[in-house]
């Protein structure tokens, strides 16, 4: 996925999705959320942007489970 690098961020205007992202709040065991992180870092990605496109994927793949 595209940074977008370069592009200036602005408040409440959405860069890498069509809407904008709102705080949300999980609960984690250590292992759980070191995972996350680690699979970020492997990705190049935020644990934030990892959690967004798994998310994304759901309906996806609920709509095609061959996936």
């Amino acid at each position: 996925m595209t940074t977008k690098k370069g592009q200036k961020r602005l408040k409440n205007i959405p860069i890498l999705h069509d809407e904008v992202k709102t705080k949300r709040t999980v609960v984690l065991t250590p292992t759980a959320w070191q995972n996350i992180k680690d699979e970020a870092q492997r990705q190049h990605l935020s644990a934030s942007e990892l959690i967004e496109e798994w998310g994304r994927r759901l309906k996806s793949l609920s709509c095609n489970p061959h996936l």
